[in-house]
């Protein structure tokens, strides 16, 4: 599938690996639907440099742990044009273990990063007009298939993002890729954990770099339609340690 004038919405767009997702689809030839929450001046700061590329970018803030705003998320993305793709980048990563977990924060990690993607695949796959393809793409981590004990309620969520993946990509087949990217070390933790010991356990040595991560997603996006219920690692052999 080109990119070329297609529509893809992109969850938590305005920072960090989902700033770097939007422009790479952007600089694709697709049109882009930013999702946000509270970083809207950095949304549009991302939109204005996408305007700058010939694309278009529409803004569109959310609160993910709302699920009445999830819900009212595609069907406002709708209203500006089709979508061709949905990729579920948003989450949260808080420095919790099995005991200082509360169920508030339990429960905020799984709407978030679990029925939020949920919702979302839901709705566009529902919307897709009657014999058109679409391809979703879920933004994972390398803990989702070796969970251990720290980030102890996101690691379980991702996990399950993950089992969530495999299962949409036989429930929507034929016409709905569904597939994930297992990332690692891309970008220093946003809540202040120490990194000193972080590339000790990758094999590769070394952090990713945004373009790889750019890389994998244009390649579910427009390679083989034929990948489906796949989960990429892009971690630097981390999962194998």
């Amino acid at each position: 599938m080109s990119l070329l004038g297609k529509r893809v919405l992109i969850t938590g767009a305005a920072r960090r690996v989902g700033r770097s997702l939007a422009l790479a689809v952007a600089r694709a030839g697709a049109d882009v639907v930013l999702h946000f929450n509270k970083s809207q001046s950095d949304a549009e700061s991302l939109a204005s440099e996408i305007d700058s590329l010939g694309r278009s970018a529409f803004l569109l803030p959310a609160d993910l742990n709302d699920p009445a705003a999830v819900m009212g998320l595609v069907p406002r993305a709708l209203e500006s044009g089709p979508l061709d793709a949905l990729v579920n980048n948003a989450a949260i990563f808080e420095p919790l273990n099995w005991k200082n977990t509360r169920l508030d924060d339990w429960n905020r990690h799984l709407m978030i990063n679990l029925t939020a993607p949920f919702l979302l695949s839901q709705a566009f796959a529902q919307t897709l007009p009657g014999g058109s393809s679409g391809r979703i793409v879920n933004l994972l981590d390398w803990r989702a298939l070796r969970p251990g004990v720290d980030h102890f309620p996101y690691t379980i969520s991702k996990a399950a993002l993950a089992s969530l993946t495999l299962a949409l990509a036989r429930a929507l087949a034929p016409l709905v890729t569904v597939n994930g990217i297992a990332l690692g070390a891309i970008l220093p933790p946003s809540d202040g954990e120490e990194t000193d010991g972080i590339l000790k356990q990758v094999p590769a040595g070394r952090w990713a770099r945004l373009d790889e991560v750019d890389q994998a997603l244009l390649f579910l996006l427009e390679g083989p339609a034929y990948i489906t219920g796949e989960v990429i690692h892009l971690d630097g052999g981390r999962h194998l340690v």
